[in-house]
């Protein structure tokens, strides 16, 4: 990095000296018909500097050992393994150790706390909470680093990117390296089989669930027993909808502020909420279902549609019959002509505050950071990186494909990042079970909410 401001310092002083040259010249195009140039004497040509070429900045050396914490998961290690031993032929002077695992997280927790990280860690799975990592001082502010790093391909880093690094109070520590989204998936072979219409705004999805619900089946289900899959899929894409597809309301709601659980796009949304339960679209088996219970149903077309993650075809591998097809559309609540909405979760990887090899973390990010690492990962895990490539030639899932159709369209409004207060969190759960259930109204939902959100600023 050093090497790249002594690049940056060296240019700029080229790039004045082209300026003031050319300001001289055009401060002196309207007075050169006024004043005849000097002639130039012997001694002016003796004194013309000598042109040399500008000392070429020098690379940064990238080199050393480089360690590299990553959780291995649902979405394995092949892609790790991949673009490690590519990054290792690019830089055969860098001594990659990879701490990697099902517990790497609690593993290297001692090591955290003792201010002996590895260089780079991939924030994600159980006994890792970035939040926290960012509150104890343990990762490296990239802030400044971030707007300007480029790929190995040349291209600004964050221009490619689906969700921008995380803010926190103006600074970015991570950098989301895997973006799922929630959305409404559909049983598209039942869709094309009884010739429904694929919904695509909040009026074409409830003459559709009126068919089908016309032909004995429930039109939606949802995963009682976690009510954030309704949430994450149905209420949150509602909220930015009616807030003028201004998704900074639920920034507003993670910083728990007032009114921003009570006001006229939270009461749109939960009328259309109450529309869809009185209207018998939601299947009542919902309450007492898991996530896999209710995904069974779901791929026994049981039910026509469900709120899920990006995650739910993999995760159903082993239990999707012959011959069913995944659909998915981002939202269903925005109004005809709206655009559709994108609620995103990530996870995200940074680099250590105490890293050892900070140039080497630094390059490594700029590697994997590609259109072609992309779609590697969506090849090798069914999922999304948070890269916008075009995935439509590669071995991806067709559901992985259209969602990065949304997401690289104009038609899709990608909301930011955001993570409501634990308390919160529950309060809302359970107020939308509540306002399914009919035990409680819309106006009733957006008191206790704001009645959390209080308790929180405190």
């Amino acid at each position: 990095m050093k090497s790249k401001g002594k690049k940056k310092a060296a240019l700029s002083l080229v790039m004045m000296s082209i300026v003031l040259s050319l300001a001289g010249c055009g401060g002196g195009t309207n007075g050169a018909a006024e004043a005849p140039a000097p002639e130039k004497t012997a001694a002016a040509t003796q004194k013309e500097p000598v042109k040399t070429d500008a000392p070429k900045p020098e690379e940064p050396k990238v080199a050393g050992d480089l360690e590299i914490q990553y959780f291995v998961g649902g979405y394995g290690d092949g892609w790790w393994k991949e673009v490690i031993g590519e990054f290792k032929k690019k830089y055969p002077d860098v001594n990659i150790k990879e701490s990697a695992g099902s517990q790497i997280n609690e593993q290297m927790k001692p090591r955290w706390i003792q201010g002996n990280p590895p260089d780079v860690v991939y924030i994600d799975g159980a006994g890792s909470n970035e939040t926290q990592m960012v509150l104890d001082d343990q990762l490296m502010d990239i802030s400044d680093w971030v707007k300007d790093a480029k790929n190995v391909d040349g291209e600004p880093l964050t221009s490619n990117l689906i969700a921008p690094p995380q803010d926190y109070s103006g600074k970015n520590y991570t950098i989301p390296l895997v973006f799922g989204s929630w959305g409404t998936f559909y049983d598209e072979t039942l869709f094309t089989e009884k010739g429904w219409d694929v919904p695509k705004d909040w009026d074409s999805f409830l003459a559709t669930s009126e068919k089908i619900k016309a032909d004995g089946v429930y039109p939606y289900i949802h995963t009682g027993k976690y009510p954030y899959y309704v949430v994450g899929g149905l209420l949150n894409t509602g909220f930015v909808s009616e807030n003028g597809d201004n998704p900074q309301i639920l920034k507003d709601q993670e910083a728990a502020k007032e009114g921003s659980f009570k006001n006229d796009a939270v009461a749109n949304t939960l009328k259309k909420i109450v529309d869809m339960r009185d209207k018998g679209y939601f299947d009542n088996a919902s309450f007492g279902m898991s996530h896999t219970d209710s995904q069974m149903l779901f791929l026994q077309h049981k039910d026509a549609m469900i709120p899920n993650g990006l995650w739910l075809e993999n995760e159903m591998k082993k239990d999707v019959p012959e011959g069913f097809k995944f659909g998915f559309i981002p939202s269903v609540m925005q109004k005809p002509g709206g655009k559709f909405v994108a609620i995103p979760y990530t996870s995200n990887i940074a680099i250590a505050k105490k890293a050892k090899n900070p140039d080497a973390a630094k390059a490594f990010i700029e590697f994997i950071f590609t259109k072609q690492a992309a779609v590697r990962w969506a090849e090798l895990t069914g999922a999304l990186m948070n890269v916008k490539a075009d995935l439509e030639s590669s071995g991806a899932s067709d559901v992985v494909k259209t969602a990065m159709k949304y997401f690289n369209g104009s038609d899709t409004i990608v909301a930011p990042v955001f993570k409501l207060a634990a308390d919160i969190e529950q309060a809302e759960n359970d107020a939308t079970i509540a306002l399914l259930q009919g035990s409680i109204t819309p106006e009733e939902w957006m008191d206790r909410m704001e009645k959390a959100a209080a308790k929180v600023r405190k």
